[in-house]
């Protein structure tokens, strides 16, 4: 039977895999199609994917240690586990590696976009890697939604 801390866990998993969905693949792809300014639509998409960083973070801290708290070391060897653990690790290195480096260059490049700068090779290669990572995170969070639906 399960207690309010397991629907707890199953409501902040739909939660993340549900921003990470509909900020990288709904809202962000809107914006650049509405917004004719792509330095301001870019501005705004890396404000919306740092806010939906957080909260996968929040989400994964709560949810490793709602397995540990539950499966104790066992949780360490579940699939479930070792997704959400990849999952926070590709957050992490997007959040914390890849966007200081990409805000970095943009900073660099001022007055000029990045994009009409000499760092524009460099910051499209990193770009095309965060959303790679990025790809890769929103694929093991569906897979991950649809294993634990279910059990």
């Amino acid at each position: 039977m399960k207690n309010p801390f397991d629907h707890l866990s199953t409501l902040l998993l739909t939660a993340w895999v549900g921003s990470l969905w509909a900020v990288g693949y709904l809202a962000v792809p809107v914006l650049f199609s509405a917004q004719p300014d792509r330095q301001l639509a870019g501005m705004l998409a890396g404000r919306m994917f740092a806010v939906s960083g957080y909260f996968g973070m929040l989400c994964a801290a709560w949810l490793l240690a709602h397995l540990l708290l539950t499966k104790g070391r066992s949780a360490l060897r579940t699939a479930p586990f070792r997704i959400m653990a990849a999952m926070l690790l590709i957050a992490l290195a997007i959040q914390f590696g890849i966007q200081p480096v990409m805000a970095d260059l943009k900073l660099q490049a001022l007055p000029l976009d990045v994009m009409h700068s000499g760092l524009a090779g460099r910051f499209r290669m990193l770009h095309g890697a965060s959303s790679i990572a990025y790809l890769i995170e929103s694929l093991l969070g569906a897979y991950l939604l649809i294993k634990t639906a279910r059990n």
